[in-house]
């Protein structure tokens, strides 16, 4: 089989032109649709229509799981399909995929994630680090799963087109290896496919046309947008994109989510600098920051309640 380079883009890919997808030289690309059931990535639209100017005719879509039991999977699966179609008018058939990264997410609930999307008509993938791999079932997940991919980074720093497969991972059903976070020194992932399910999956995707079928087919190009100042989440919070740095006045939790009961990722001590891309206003007066952490994923921390500063902005 011809095994395919392929990358995956969130928010830190946003600045990547046509010109750097043509230098990459793939022709498939994951994008990020949603994280959790309050974060829907903003620059989907740029992303796909200028990797699609770059010469990418095929897409997939993932989501960044944060649920710990079943029926918080079952709502983060329907925020994902519901993003997706409003997005970018998924059809049944598109590989939708489960970004599974956290340390307390149970086997049950992945597989009560992965039916969601399939009873909805998607093709179903499962995506996680190697070294999170004893924490899950794959031979329970396997049934509800049509994609395994698998992530392992043999070398820091770039990597070239060619993985070396004295480092492939040696676990069961893989169909695409993630090898490389700094594809070609582009600071975007690089996965290739290793199995003939790991190509066929991706020729019956959408494409920038916005369908879903068996061949790939040449995308129609649109302009590229102007890329959005402001969008709304699913808990209806009006986020406005602002690039700034906020110094803590005191020691704030920094959280998963824009709210009060997402899980905390830290408590920032007073004189902390916090680097923030966008921020919003919530029910109850307080201003959320938004701050772009790796892989594509964001953290939260209030910056301000009513008229009152919790730190200074810069």
């Amino acid at each position: 089989m011809a095994r395919e380079i392929f990358v995956d883009l969130s928010s830190f890919q946003k600045d990547l032109t046509v010109d750097h997808y043509k230098k990459l030289g793939v022709k498939k690309a994951i994008v990020k649709i949603s994280e959790s059931t309050n974060y829907v990535n903003p620059y989907i639209h740029d992303l796909i229509d200028k990797a699609a100017a770059g010469g990418v005719n095929g897409f997939a879509f993932y989501h960044f799981g944060r649920f710990t039991n079943d029926s918080q999977a079952v709502v983060e699966a329907k925020c994902f399909i519901d993003k997706s179609k409003g997005k970018v008018n998924v059809k049944p058939g598109t590989l939708m995929i489960l970004d599974a990264e956290i340390n307390d997410m149970p086997t049950s609930s992945v597989i009560a994630f992965l039916k969601v999307l399939r009873d909805a008509g998607f093709k179903t993938g499962f995506y996680t680090y190697k070294y999170m791999l004893p924490k899950f079932n794959l031979e329970a997940i396997k049934p509800y799963m049509d994609w395994f991919w698998l992530a392992a980074y043999p070398t820091q720093g770039p990597a070239d087109k060619n993985p070396d497969f004295n480092y492939f991972p040696s676990a069961k059903n893989v169909d695409a290896w993630q090898y490389t976070d700094n594809l070609l020194g582009f600071k975007v992932d690089g996965s290739i496919t290793v199995t003939d399910n790991g190509n066929k999956l991706f020729n019956a995707s959408y494409n920038a046309n916005g369908s879903a079928s068996s061949q790939p087919s040449k995308p129609s190009i649109k302009p590229t947008p102007a890329q959005p100042k402001t969008w709304t989440d699913v808990q209806g919070m009006t986020w406005h994109e602002e690039h700034g740095t906020f110094i803590t006045g005191g020691a704030i939790n920094l959280r998963w989510g824009a709210n009060t009961q997402s899980t905390l990722i830290a408590t920032l001590p007073a004189g902390s600098e916090v680097k923030y891309n966008a921020w919003a206003r919530d029910n109850a007066g307080r201003v959320w920051l938004q701050q772009p952490r790796e892989n594509g994923h964001d953290g939260y921390l209030v910056g301000r309640v009513g008229t009152e500063a919790w730190g200074t902005f810069k």
